[in-house]
């Protein structure tokens, strides 16, 4: 029996993968539990809608993804701490920190996106990579200098 995956299934395949499945399986698991659809022209046809939006969506995405990137890669976010005497700051610049200082520049991100894996912790210049959707990595620019 042939089947089109609805979702993942890591014995059979991806999601709109056409599949070839005992009988029993796929009408007594698969069709009931919605993890699959009986391949049928109709169905077909509705796949490669379904497809075709898909790739459509995902084109935005990665567009929108690209013109976010660059302008992150634009900017250079500079913030005043506190120091003492080694150069040391007193408390540390951590990713919420970064996404607050965004927020005023009116550029909307979530923290997770933000790969810091430790905070920082003393004055210069870091490059702080961010994690866009569709795979993309932006580069943003970070100063941290001594408050006055």
């Amino acid at each position: 029996m042939k089947v089109i995956l609805k979702e993942d299934i890591s014995t059979l395949g991806k999601a709109g993968d056409l599949v070839e499945v005992t009988r029993g399986y796929g009408r007594n698991y698969l069709i009931p539990q919605g993890k699959a659809l009986e391949a049928t022209t109709h169905h077909q046809k509705q796949l490669e809608e379904q497809k075709r939006i898909i790739l459509k969506r995902k084109a935005q995405t990665l567009e929108s993804a690209r013109t976010q990137a660059e302008k992150f890669e634009l900017l250079t976010l500079e913030l005043s701490r506190k120091v003492q005497e080694e150069g040391k700051l007193y408390g540390s610049v951590s990713a919420k920190d970064l996404v607050e200082k965004l927020a005023e520049q009116n550029m909307v991100l979530d923290r997770k996106m933000i790969s810091l894996p430790d905070p920082i912790r003393s004055l210069g210049q870091y490059e702080v990579p961010i994690k866009l959707e569709a795979g993309i990595t932006a580069t943003l620019k970070v100063s941290v200098v001594e408050d006055k």
